[in-house]
């Protein structure tokens, strides 16, 4: 894949680091990557990775921008209140860098499209704000054989981990799943939501840039992922902590759990 003479300009610092250079820019250039959520963690993620130079990125989120959306959702600005943030999204990306296409979905993502709309995407990463997004994409993903980078946030703490339970890691065993992670979302009422409690803004920007790092290496291939680690961040401490989990083989997607329930695995769990 080539690259223009403007290109090689804007991407040169890329170009001469070692473990990405020309090829690994090229496999920016290519990849399709598909962004869950244009706020609070999608508004960095999406500027890092049009300014990395994805060739392709999508973004579905049905949301308008809000006035309390933008102390934190650094994607939009005052004149964007009360507009689809998929436009306002996008046009940021355009003035950020033209060379990256933009493919908006101005949907609520859920088991009746998340199938198509992962479809024509290479990687996934999810920055949606509830349990049950994560786990209709986390499965979606699985059956469709897409690596996955899934972030969440809280008022002062965070994590992030990279899901490829698709695969099979180096003991032999299938990588978790994110169900091995989580097996059931917290009853209802038990975690408060971002009205309820407050989010630092900052912090959101930090992760988001984290989850465009971890996507952006999947592409290129540099490094050790966390892939069965759980990176956890205590902004309060300045706290940074990496959880190791593994296969739970009662999993209902590449476990036994579905069968032991008489469910199809590559069916949605009960």
């Amino acid at each position: 894949m080539s690259f223009s003479a403007a290109e090689i300009a804007r991407y040169a610092r890329h170009i001469v680091l070692r473990d990405v250079g020309g090829p690994g820019q090229a496999r920016l250039k290519a990849a399709r990557v598909l962004v869950v959520g244009a706020g609070g963690l999608g508004s960095p993620l999406i500027q890092y990775l049009a300014a990395a130079g994805i060739g392709t990125v999508g973004i579905v989120d049905d949301d308008r921008v809000s006035l309390s959306n933008l102390q934190r959702q650094v994607l939009h600005g005052t004149a964007d209140l009360g507009r689809p943030k998929t436009d306002s999204a996008g046009e940021a990306v355009a003035r950020l860098n033209p060379h990256v296409a933009v493919e908006p979905h101005p949907v609520r993502i859920g088991p009746g499209n998340v199938r198509e709309l992962l479809r024509d995407y290479d990687v996934v990463a999810d920055g949606s704000d509830n349990f049950a997004t994560r786990y209709c994409v986390s499965d979606a993903c699985f059956r469709a054989g897409k690596p996955l980078v899934t972030g969440a946030l809280g008022p002062f703490d965070a994590s992030l981990t990279t899901i490829r339970a698709h695969e099979t890691g180096p003991d032999g065993q299938p990588n978790p799943t994110y169900r091995c992670l989580f097996p059931e979302a917290p009853p209802a009422g038990t975690v408060p939501t971002c009205q309820e409690a407050g989010v630092l803004g900052a912090l959101a920007g930090l992760l988001g840039c984290a989850m465009a790092l971890e996507v952006i290496r999947e592409i290129v291939g540099f490094g050790t992922g966390l892939v069965g680690r759980l990176l956890m961040v205590d902004a309060l401490s300045w706290r940074f902590e990496t959880l190791r989990y593994g296969w739970d083989e009662t999993n209902p997607l590449n476990g036994s759990g579905g069968r032991e329930a008489g469910q199809d695995p590559a069916g949605p769990p009960e």
